[in-house]
């Protein structure tokens, strides 16, 4: 598979979007590599975003995707556009969208947004 999964322009910015904020939230979150800004945010546990590492649908449909491509594959995921994030009680869902009328189901993804843990990943029949 390698680079020849993003030969479509539409996911290349995607990953590169999803790769950043991998090295966002894992410099972060790494004990003893966050530094002190001096922003209220900052704690024992290191620097911590006022609106948390998923603040917005956007980010949180980027993180969803990179979760379910190597699970359910690039192509099958791609398939799924539009994805759709909804933000309840600070945890994102994302979904995948079926075409009207189809037949099955599509990933879904729950997300905290404070930190970005992976809550819950499934695929629907």
């Amino acid at each position: 598979m390698g680079i020849a999964m993003f030969t479509k322009p539409s996911f290349a910015p995607l990953f590169f979007g999803v790769l950043v904020i991998s090295l966002i939230i894992g410099t972060a979150v790494t004990p003893g590599i966050a530094h002190d800004s001096g922003s209220p945010a900052q704690n024992a546990k290191g620097y911590i975003p006022r609106e948390g590492f998923v603040p917005d649908s956007a980010t949180a449909v980027r993180v969803a995707v990179a979760v379910w491509m190597p699970i359910y594959g690039a192509d099958h995921i791609r398939s799924e556009q539009p994805f759709v994030a909804k933000l309840n009680r600070g945890v994102w869902t994302v979904e995948g969208t079926l075409p009207p009328l189809s037949l099955g189901g599509t990933a879904v993804a729950r997300i905290a947004k404070r930190d970005g843990r992976i809550l819950y990943v499934n695929h629907y029949q």
